[in-house]
């Protein structure tokens, strides 16, 4: 299944609210256990994360010296 951010979003408020039940538009999922929502919510970012393409990395370096 192809997640959103909706998706996420519909999970994490889930939680937050200490509920198992999460909606979808018209679907309603319900859990059976808040750590079974919580590995639903991992599986969810990891899905978002791996589908956003590679990400780029910045390295900064700097010098504290008295550039003689």
């Amino acid at each position: 299944m192809s997640f959103t951010q909706k998706h996420l979003d519909a999970v994490e408020g889930a939680i937050a609210r200490g509920e198992k039940t999460v909606r979808y538009g018209d679907r309603t999922v319900e859990y059976r256990s808040i750590d079974e929502l919580l590995k639903a919510r991992d599986q969810i970012r990891t899905s978002l994360v791996n589908s956003a393409g590679p990400r780029s990395r910045v390295v900064r370096l700097y010098h504290g010296g008295k550039g003689v």
